[in-house]
């Protein structure tokens, strides 16, 4: 089977083959300073899973470059400032200001971002044999505190100033439109993404999630399916508490930390929704030995793989050992051939 048929197997538990799909993730980090080892990773181990590198018919106003260590200033008139090249820098100061009611008078919504070149897009498609990931990634969460801060919006989150669900309403619509742009081509899957956990726990309380951002992630998955495409998620941290919120949504794949969760924790979910990754980019992938990686591969694929459902994912990112990242590959091609 090709890449595409691959990747669909796995995520509908009809993978008899034993193979995971390969989606490498690499940070600009990893081609400055470890572009021997990123090069023999991409060889040997090529992508099943590819963003589509065509869309827009006008590129977005941007300032700089996000990884290059110096200032940046996103589509949505966003300064992030870096101290280190090759990762994203932070938000020092947002946009949007005012205590008892939101002042959003500064935010410029980037509709570049919802004109898609359907033809482009659609080409790419059709001489693709692998599956091909659609251009868009909403984060309401972490938008709204890129433009607020993330003290400010955990503050208003609780005290819900005027103007603040109104604004995340219409975010959640620039979203569904820009989502739908890409849902009505040909790609394969729509994705979006918040880091919502903390190293032990949500970061907002559980009902708070459900009561703001479960809604629009409902209507992100049932938009998605609604167009015969499947949905995919990333999230950082300790999420262990909304897996269940996600899997009865429909949520087709996530990307989480498992490592931070746990996998005795994350087993009961197994043949529910497929692990999209990731081997522990923490300590690891840091830190670990080529052994370490061999158990912890073992360890995920023994629990979680269920005639599909896991995706061989990690991220190339600052601190990784290249020797670390391939073997993670390695060790899940090995397992096919067990």
């Amino acid at each position: 089977m090709d890449s595409r048929e691959l990747v669909l197997s796995t995520l509908e538990f009809r993978n008899h083959t034993g193979i995971a799909p390969v989606d490498l993730w690499s940070l600009p980090w990893a081609s400055m300073y470890q572009a021997d080892w990123l090069n023999r990773v991409k060889t040997d181990f090529p992508n099943d899973i590819v963003t589509c590198p065509v869309g827009q018919t006008v590129p977005s106003p941007t300032v700089g470059d996000p990884y290059d260590g110096n200032d940046y200033v996103d589509e949505w008139g966003v300064l992030f400032q870096s101290i280190q090249p090759g990762a994203i820098g932070e938000v020092k100061n947002p946009i949007v200001t005012g205590e008892d009611e939101w002042d959003t008078s500064r935010v410029r919504f980037p509709d570049e971002r919802l004109h898609i070149d359907r033809d482009a897009v659609n080409r790419f498609c059709a001489g693709e044999s692998r599956f091909v990931m659609g251009g868009c990634c909403p984060r309401p969460f972490e938008r709204l505190q890129f433009l607020r801060g993330t003290q400010e919006l955990y503050i208003d989150l609780m005290l819900e100033p005027a103007g603040m669900k109104e604004f995340l309403q219409k975010l959640h619509g620039y979203f569904l439109k820009e989502m739908e742009a890409w849902a009505k081509t040909d790609v394969d899957a729509l994705m979006y993404m918040d880091d919502a956990g903390s190293q032990k726990a949500l970061l907002i309380n559980p009902e708070v999630w459900r009561q703001y951002f479960k809604p629009c992630y409902k209507d992100y998955i049932d938009l998605a399916h609604a167009y015969g495409k499947k949905c995919f998620m990333h999230s950082d941290g300790y999420i262990l508490s909304i897996y269940p919120d996600l899997i009865e949504m429909g949520l087709d794949a996530l990307n989480s930390q498992l490592f931070c969760m746990g996998l005795d924790e994350l087993e009961k979910y197994a043949g529910k929704i497929t692990f999209w990754g990731e081997i522990d980019r923490q300590n690891l992938l840091p830190h670990g030995t080529t052994e370490d990686i061999d158990r912890a591969v073992r360890d995920v694929r023994s629990r979680l793989w269920k005639n599909g459902g896991c995706i061989a994912e990690c991220e190339f990112g600052p601190g990784a050992k290249g020797e670390n990242v391939y073997r993670v590959f390695k060790t899940w091609r090995d397992l096919a051939a067990e």
